[in-house]
């Protein structure tokens, strides 16, 4: 039986699960968690210590078909601007909160597209930023870039503000496919919007690329690969464009017929992976690859690497506290999402309260599950050690939970007295693996697919 008809066997081309930027998952996110639980969670933070701060832009000039991010097209700069002035009133809440001393780890706008801010707006919303919660010694600020939205104007005010990592969304250069799924952005474009950075002494580059998109294949993908390790980003991820149009309904504008096959996934993944490791990039968790002297490396060989609603993370920052609509915040104690709809994360700020809609406390095990998963995910390998150190759990309440799962996966898992470890050939189905330690109910149509 070949490499391929066992990953068929055990669904690896059929089966849908959480990519596990969290656990629980944001599908399990109930009303429970308001706004008051949210201050309360905000206040018990230690004083002095360190946290990284999301900022949410949910505007963009186009939409792009193939997002499923919580974004809305806008042609003109007045929604922007009333929404950073109600990002600013948040940031004053936040601060009638937050205890004293606390600096920052990292500090990241995403969006959406940030980088249609006017250069005003970036320099108003930073000060905003730092007078609530200064960057801490060695802190990163990041900023998602749009290279078909971003001029000297705008990249001098976001370098002043102390942007010193910046990530761009390259997708696939392929104009074919870029027309398919509405995204016009040329390799020039995308190029000179690199240099600009660069000579702004920013040198810490992240890029995004999906495979899986329709009318990949495998020589278009490995071009686009190529292209864009001529520009030298410190860091990729590698993503698999999840094709959900039930719940983005832009993405109906994608012809589902063009689509690969999950096999034909398999394969564009496999190859793109072959060039960044041909070319000197290390593997990073199941889809990001990074240069040896990037953080993210450093943090995978020193197996602290953590994994967060932006994928794979070096920060080691307890609590990330997300502030714009739909922004996802994690504590110690559970996770805490604002309205989604900006129209009602805006009424809320404006009368004064946080916009808090959902989330979940941590109960029960989520905590040791968690663990396992992010282990998983990130190291490839849970130790039986750590959770019964950490968790208080025995080594026979370990082995139960193990054994079904090597039972299950056989040889694509290793589980010995150590633990429990997925080899190469296993590494595909790593999703589906950390899905067997999810207690939650899951509902196979809210998720994307394995591979």
């Amino acid at each position: 039986m070949t490499e391929e008809s066992q990953l068929a066997r055990l669904g690896l081309f059929d089966a849908r699960v959480p990519r596990y930027t969290s656990y629980p998952t944001a599908p399990q996110f109930t009303d429970a968690v308001g706004s008051s639980l949210f201050r309360q969670w905000v206040g018990a933070i230690a004083p002095g210590s360190r946290i990284s701060l999301y900022l949410h832009v949910p505007f963009c000039r186009r939409l792009c078909w193939f997002c499923a991010c919580r974004t809305q097209g806008t042609s003109s700069d007045d929604p922007v601007i009333a929404y950073v002035e109600t990002l600013k009133s948040e940031l004053a809440l936040l601060r009638d909160v937050l205890p004293e001393g606390v600096t920052l780890s990292r500090l990241h706008w995403g969006g959406g597209t940030p980088t249609l801010l006017p250069a005003a707006q970036m320099r108003d919303l930073a000060r905003a930023v730092f007078d609530v919660v200064p960057m801490g010694e060695g802190a990163e600020f990041s900023v998602e870039i749009d290279p078909n939205e971003i001029d000297a104007e705008r990249l001098d005010a976001l370098a002043e503000a102390g942007m010193n990592r910046a990530s761009i969304g390259v997708q696939d250069f392929d104009p074919e496919i870029q027309q398919i799924i509405g995204r016009d952005q040329s390799y020039d474009i995308t190029r000179d919007a690199v240099e600009m950075i660069r000579a702004r002494g920013v040198h810490s580059l992240n890029a995004d690329i999906l495979y899986g998109l329709p009318n990949q294949t495998r020589a278009r993908v490995a071009d686009s690969v190529q292209k864009l390790l001529s520009l030298s980003p410190d860091r990729v991820a590698l993503y698999g464009y999840a094709h959900v149009p039930w719940m983005a309904r832009r993405q109906q504008m994608i012809p589902s017929d063009a689509l690969p096959r999950p096999e034909e996934r398999l394969a564009l993944f496999d190859t793109a992976q072959e060039l960044f490791t041909w070319d000197g990039y290390e593997a990073i968790g199941i889809d990001h690859f990074a240069r040896p002297e990037d953080g993210l490396a450093v943090a995978a060989k020193a197996g602290t690497l953590r994994r967060n609603f932006q994928g794979y993370t070096d920060d080691t920052a307890e609590v990330l506290i997300g502030l714009g609509a739909s922004s996802i915040s994690r504590f110690p104690q559970g996770y805490a999402q604002m309205s989604p709809a900006t129209s009602g994360w805006a009424k809320a700020v404006r009368a004064g309260e946080f916009a808090t809609a959902r989330g979940h406390a941590f109960r029960g095990d989520d905590r040791m599950r968690a663990r396992i998963i992010e282990a998983l995910m990130c190291d490839f390998r849970v130790r039986t050690d750590e959770l019964v150190a950490d968790f208080g759990l025995t080594r026979a309440q370990v082995e139960a939970m193990f054994a079904p799962v090597a039972d299950h996966f056989g040889a694509f898992v290793v589980h010995n007295a150590g633990g429990l470890a997925i080899p190469m050939p296993g590494r595909p189905l790593t999703r589906m693996i950390a899905a067997r330690f999810d207690a939650y109910a899951m509902a196979k149509s809210g998720h994307s697919s394995a591979i």
